[in-house]
């Protein structure tokens, strides 16, 4: 019945504010409380009696009460921050402001006019209740930097937010401004040895205060994209400043509660349908709040110290991250290296080998946690957040790269691809998913750019994921080149810009593939054969570089790993007509002409007819459409593959060495005059400062007829002559040259049918000294630009929407970074 009466006293405060034609003085507390002071709703509850359109129609008609309300509110938390909340009273005030504000916020920030309304300090309304928060501090704060300020002492309250270690004195109120809150850190691991116990209530009250805080953050949604790096989200920017005292033991805190989370618990049957999780609650909103704080300061990428001088840098204390005891002298050293923002630089210099193993193992158990199969249909807990998982250990592998050469010293990496490419293959058909396929495949040619990736890959494969992929027996490679292909021939047309990255990432790892089987040889092949058709090639201006991919990935196989790759060699004997044709391709306006004028299938659908497709894993299912009326975020288009990466040659002693980038032309017109490199961007629209997004982009890629680029596109044959001359096929036709006289002898001779023995034959045969010196190994390693950094910015605060429905925060504002569309 109270909670009745809540609401019906909450929703009549409400109806008093909208109807209000005339300013409520701020000191009038008896109007004021009536939101917050004997109330006992819930989050729900003050979402669903405080509509937008009233929030809207306040903001319009009487906006001094609506700044009053906001800045009421912040002053009731800053209170409440002061004072420790010793009474349940004062703890459901903080809580019922902090709702309140949650829901507000996004009506403040839709608006262009009250956007620099928290940056403000309130005329006339002095430091009310806030001066003591720091008596250095000349004139008034500024309302965000109080409320932001409120909210970080709020996250460590003793018996609110954190365990009092004042046992047996209930009286004594710990005080506030001299609490360590590194003692305070919510879970074991990094840099902190206790796990308190569990207590929901805390969990619960930390998820709220959370929820808020990323609802500060939110204000990036409502501003258009923008290639300007150098523009910062002001929220994000204070709270990972100094400023913030308890910079590093949130951090700390947050990295901690995600890492170590378990969300099988004690491994009872069901249990998740028998008790609330809220510890899961809490880990969803500290994963978003970790990548939302760690989005890059603006300029240049930070390139952490160098591992050595990391380590010159750390103090020998009780919290073995980098860092002394007291914060602020650990804040007042940090100026002096890396980046301005806390976040940022305390993950670049994690270094401890315990902690990087800490990180992998529980980033690793919980990507894993969707893909773990049970006797008991839906008796394991299933978790939801592995997008916001990936954007964390992409941001690891950014910032801290002793942390990805930790990740590769071991085969622990493949525990991270094994759920990439489920995921991968899952999503494939699915278009409301079409950020995650790319931040996996982003992720995964991040790697590829390491040698020790390549090397991890000849592991077997013996786990069974139940993947709608063909059955195979071979290693981690075959498996990431028979996802690939899988992607490839049956995902859904708008991840054909992502054809590019799929063959760099194979290309990459090529020189280092000891072993392929005959299934992974057969799609690679079948792969060429599809990209290899006149009409393909002749369709848009830069289909030829798949083939170029392609062919760069046998000639490494051949040249560096012949001895173990018999299967693939046999393949390409199988299939030598179609290395002929690209040989003897035709250039001729006539034939050109007719390759354009045949029905042009999309290329999946010629892939599907030649590949021999087999029996999938036992128990997968076969990946599905979108539903109808599923919710998605529009994305910015990636830019293309040339910009996405650099190039790198391993000269003999294993270093890397940059390539110089040449000059790309602008228009496809210029190209054959220019002679571009082979997989260089000719179509001059990969210019970084416009953002289409991913949709518009897929309708200028590759060959859908409609688009504008392409039914423009008018090969000539020049311009096929300018890159067929640069075919790498040298290598291949000796192969061929050498080796198929030899296998039709021995078919001839012996009267062979029976593949095994043809490859036996192989197996045992050698082209020492009669192949071309081999090349050197060319890697393409990806770099950061604008343009990668607004695609993250715009996927990960996509999915921070759509994952935000309970309340829904966001919901039915007007968002400006993405378009939400409906499937």
């Amino acid at each position: 019945m109270g909670n009745t009466d809540s609401k019906l006293h909450f929703r009549k405060a409400v109806i008093q504010l909208t109807t209000k034609t005339q300013p409520v003085e701020a000191t009038d507390d008896a109007f004021w409380d009536q939101f917050w002071a004997d109330t006992a709703t819930t989050v729900q509850d003050v979402f669903a009696l405080l509509p937008a359109a009233e929030i809207r129609a306040v903001r319009e008609e009487s906006p001094s009460n609506l700044a009053t309300l906001c800045y009421k509110a912040v002053e009731k938390l800053v209170q409440g921050a002061e004072s420790g909340c010793p009474t349940e009273r004062e703890k459901q005030i903080v809580l019922n402001c902090t709702r309140m504000l949650s829901r507000i916020l996004p009506y403040i920030f839709e608006d262009q006019d009250w956007r620099g309304f928290f940056w403000s300090t309130i005329p006339g309304a002095g430091r009310a209740g806030m001066d003591d928060m720091d008596d250095e501090d000349e004139g008034a704060r500024p309302l965000a930097e109080s409320l932001l300020l409120a909210l970080a002492d709020l996250l460590f309250c003793p018996e609110f937010t954190v365990q009092s270690h004042k046992k047996g004195r209930p009286d004594s109120v710990e005080d506030m401004q001299s609490l360590d809150s590194c003692e305070y850190i919510w879970e074991a691991g990094v840099g902190f040895a206790q796990s308190p116990p569990l207590n929901y209530i805390h969990d619960i009250n930390r998820t709220e205060l959370l929820r808020l805080l990323l609802t500060c953050f939110s204000e990036a949604m409502y501003l258009p994209p923008t290639s300007d790096n150098s523009i910062l989200n002001p929220w994000v920017t204070f709270f990972c400043s100094t400023e913030n005292r308890h910079a590093l033991p949130l951090f700390t805190s947050l990295l901690n509660v995600v890492c170590a989370y378990d969300p099988v618990g004690y491994g009872i049957p069901y249990n998740h349908l028998l008790f609330s999780d809220y510890r899961e609650q809490l880990v969803e909103q500290a994963v978003q709040i970790l990548i939302v704080t760690l989005e890059h300061e603006g300029g240049q990428p930070y390139r952490p110290p160098s591992p050595s001088s990391i380590e010159d840098q750390d103090v020998s204390t009780p919290h073995p991250i980098m860092y002394t005891t007291s914060t602020h002298m650990q804040q007042r050293s940090i100026k002096s290296v890396g980046p301005n923002n806390l976040f940022v630089n305390y993950l670049s210099r994690i270094h401890r080998e315990e902690d990087y193993d800490f990180v992998l193992k529980g980033l690793a158990r919980l990507l894993t946690n969707p893909l773990t199969q049970t006797y008991l249909p839906n008796s394991t807990k299933k978790i939801q957040f592995h997008q916001e998982l990936l954007v964390l250990f992409w941001k690891l592998c950014d910032f801290n790269k002793k942390f990805l050469f930790f990740v590769l010293k071991s085969s622990d990496v493949l525990d991270i691809l094994v759920p990439i490419l489920f995921y991968l293959n899952d999503a494939r058909a699915d278009q409301s998913r079409v950020g995650l396929m790319h931040i996996g495949v982003f992720i995964l040619l991040l790697l590829s750019g390491e040698r020790n990736f390549g090397v991890r890959l000849n592991k077997p494969y013996s786990l069974h994921v139940p993947m709608d992929i063909p059955v195979f027996t071979g290693t981690h490679a075959d498996l990431l080149i028979v996802v690939f292909h899988k992607i490839i021939t049956s995902g859904h047309q708008r991840l054909q810009p992502l054809y590019d990255c799929l063959l760099t990432i194979v290309v990459n790892v090529s020189p280092y593939l000891k072993s392929l089987s005959m299934v992974a040889a057969n799609k690679l092949l079948h792969l060429l054969e599809a990209f290899s058709t006149t009409w393909f090639l002749f369709s848009a201006p830069q289909n030829h570089h798949l083939v170029f991919f392609l062919l760069e990935a046998f000639n490494n196989i051949i040249q560096y790993q012949f001895d173990g790759n018999c299967n693939l060699v046999y393949a390409i004997i199988r299939k030598r007509n179609v290395f002929h044709q690209l040989a003897n391709l035709p250039s001729d306006p006539t034939t050109i002409q007719k390759a354009l004028q045949r029905k042009r299938k999309s290329p999946d659908a010629i892939s599907r007819t030649s590949s021999q497709e087999t029996v999938s894993m036992e128990g997968s299912r076969p990946a599905v459409p979108a539903e109808p009326g599923t919710l998605k975020a529009s994305l910015v288009a990636m830019p293309g593959i040339d910009k996405l990466t650099e190039k790198s040659q391993v000269s003999e002693d294993g270093t890397m060495v940059a390539v110089p980038q040449t000059e790309s032309p602008q228009t496809p017109e210029h190209s054959a005059a220019a002679g571009t490199s082979d997989t260089e961007s000719i179509s001059g629209r990969d210019n970084e400062d416009v953002f289409y997004t991913e949709a518009e982009m897929a309708r200028r890629r590759l060959s859908s007829s409609s688009s504008s680029v392409i039914s423009h596109w008018n090969p000539k044959p020049d311009w096929v002559l300018s890159w067929k001359s640069k075919l790498p096929l040298q290598t291949i036709m000796r192969l061929l040259q050498v080796l198929v006289p030899q296998v039709e002898k021995i078919c001839i001779d012996k009267g062979l049918t029976d593949e095994s023995e043809i490859l036996k034959f192989l197996q045992h045969g050698t082209l020492v000294g009669l192949l071309p010196v081999p090349h050197p190994i060319l890697i393409r390693k990806y770099q950061a630009n604008a343009g990668t950094a607004m695609w993250f910015r715009t996927y990960m605060w996509g999915v921070i929407y759509l994952r935000n429905v309970d309340p829904p925060i966001w919901y039915d504002t007007d968002v400006r970074l993405f378009e939400i569309q409906r499937m």
